[in-house]
């Protein structure tokens, strides 16, 4: 049975995937590497293969998709399969890189609540009868994390490579998937990455932004099982 290594996003942890870890984990060995010791993506994807077993399916959420694809660029012999959801091939434009700067700066003075609360959680979700509980999820993960992981993940985000030519190398089942209304990471991206994976299959989820796992949590582990049952 293939094992399945889920990468959170930005200031997640595995509660990111709690309904999908509840669903497969009967089928599926799981396990939710963290994303947060270091400030390179080659060191991030470093200490996952460290830990990971020698052949796995490898699914990321936004971070976590950039995470896997640099995964993927250093052993993609180890990758049974891939799914990247809401995420992003690309190097960072300038402009978002300008502000990394203040973010980092302002995380380091104390003020990780008000960086998450101003600047990145209203960008998260759609519209929705549980947006409050999730942005509260959400900020109950970035705060349990701490302002440390923040200013690493910045670092590792701003510095990140293209992977352009890494997603044309990978011959693999590949699932892509993504909110119809993810403002941070939009549908073009994900039109992109399927034209650039030889084996690749496009699905958006409709009422959702930016972490479809918990916004459209059926619809989202409904669309894994697929990729999985088709390794």
């Amino acid at each position: 049975m293939t094992p399945l290594v889920l990468l959170p996003g930005m200031m997640c942890d595995a509660r990111l995937y709690g309904p999908q870890i509840a669903a497969l984990s009967g089928s599926y060995p799981i396990l939710c590497a963290p994303i947060g010791g270091h400030d390179t993506m080659t060191a991030l994807a470093n200490e996952v293969l460290a830990h990971a077993p020698p052949r796995f399916a490898l699914a990321g959420l936004s971070m976590g998709g950039i995470v896997a694809m640099e995964i993927l660029r250093q052993a993609a012999e180890r990758v049974s399969g891939l799914a990247l959801l809401d995420t992003n091939p690309l190097a960072e434009l300038d402009e978002v890189k300008a502000r990394r700067t203040p973010q980092i700066q302002a995380a380091k003075k104390g003020g990780l609540r008000t960086v998450m609360a101003e600047e990145m959680k209203p960008n998260y979700l759609t519209d929705g009868p549980n947006r409050a509980t999730i942005l509260d999820l959400c900020m109950d993960m970035a705060m349990g994390l701490g302002a440390d992981v923040f200013v690493n993940q910045s670092i590792a985000l701003r510095d990140r490579p293209d992977q352009s030519e890494t997603l044309r190398n990978y011959t693999r089942k590949t699932l892509i998937l993504c909110g119809r209304d993810d403002a941070l990471c939009p549908v073009s991206r994900h039109e992109l990455m399927h034209e650039l994976v030889p084996d690749s299959r496009l699905e958006i989820i409709e009422q959702a932004g930016h972490l479809p796992t918990l916004e459209q949590p059926e619809k989202t582990t409904a669309a894994l099982r697929r990729w999985l049952e088709a390794i």
